[in-house]
């Protein structure tokens, strides 16, 4: 058994940059519900049998109130984040598995489904169907896979490490150091993609690499200046560090037997005729009968 996890949010934003927009006969508008919601029919239509999809119900999470810099919804295209909780309500009618998060993060419940799944010995592998680097940190040999559904590129513990020179387990060490501009935090002053994966392949984490330079044990540009700003920033390391780190709720999914699609419900001819999509609807018909 193989499944799927994907990130609804990051889906929403993709298929809205992607898809000429489209709205329906009360002017909402709905392109970017219907791309994603086809692609993931596309997706059980290729082969998943179970698959639950992560959205970020609100934009803000507990992140929020620890870096006033993390991720708002301040200049998202209000046409994109009207489709959020209709995207959700079209694929709990869909049939599949939805996780709308509020304190957590979408990111987060993507951990959480993979930590579960990752338990149960029936599972042969997780994938993770985003591109987001900090998923990166979940990723387990090629048991737990991270798919890039855009490029059809599936990246395992070996491609992270490729990627981005650590293992997944100093991603947040690795995304604290750098920061992460998509979430909203600067990183260490100085510190770049080369040197942080220099230093942390010998040390593996922030609270291991020694303060002094000298004792570093691998060559990197302007060592000493990078080792003092890390000691006079590592509360801010921590913070980052902590801001990167994904949480694991296993409250989320009780068992991998949940994510089993069985057909969409009876409201999904209905859901799919407000988006202007009647051919959504009969694919979906039509594909559970198959099964």
């Amino acid at each position: 058994m193989k499944v799927h996890l994907v990130d609804g949010t990051y889906e929403l934003f993709r298929h809205f940059f992607g898809a000429p927009p489209h709205r329906n006969a009360a002017g909402q508008e709905v392109a970017a519900v219907r791309g994603v919601v086809s692609s993931v029919l596309q997706l059980l239509g290729d082969g998943a049998t179970h698959v639950g999809v992560a959205t970020d119900h609100v934009i803000e999470s507990f992140r929020n109130d620890l870096w006033p810099g993390y991720k708002t919804g301040e200049n998202v295209d209000p046409d994109l984040w009207s489709q959020a909780w209709p995207l959700e309500a079209a694929l709990a009618a869909l049939g599949v598995v939805v996780w709308p998060m509020v304190d957590l993060e979408a990111d987060d419940a993507l951990a959480s489904g993979a930590a579960v799944a990752d338990a149960d010995p029936e599972v042969d592998q997780v994938i993770i169907c985003t591109p987001d680097k900090d998923l990166g940190q979940c990723v387990r040999g090629t048991r737990i896979v991270q798919l890039d559904r855009r490029k059809d590129v599936v990246i395992d513990e070996g491609g992270v490490t490729a990627k981005f020179g650590v293992s997944p387990s100093s991603i947040p060490d690795y995304l604290a150091l750098v920061g992460d501009t998509a979430d909203g935090f600067p990183g260490l002053a100085g510190w770049g993609a080369k040197s942080a994966a220099t230093v942390l392949a010998r040390w593996n984490h922030i609270e291991d690499i020694p303060a002094d330079a000298a004792d570093w044990d691998v060559s990197v540009r302007a060592a000493a200046k990078l080792a003092t700003t890390l000691r006079e920033g590592r509360d801010d390391a921590r913070l980052f560090k902590e801001l990167a780190t994904l949480r694991i709720d296993r409250s989320l999914l009780g068992q991998v037997d949940d994510l089993c699609w069985r057909g969409p419900t009876d409201d999904f001819a209905e859901v799919c005729a407000d988006l202007d999509a009647p051919g959504i609807a009969r694919r979906a018909e039509a594909l559970a009968a198959s099964r």
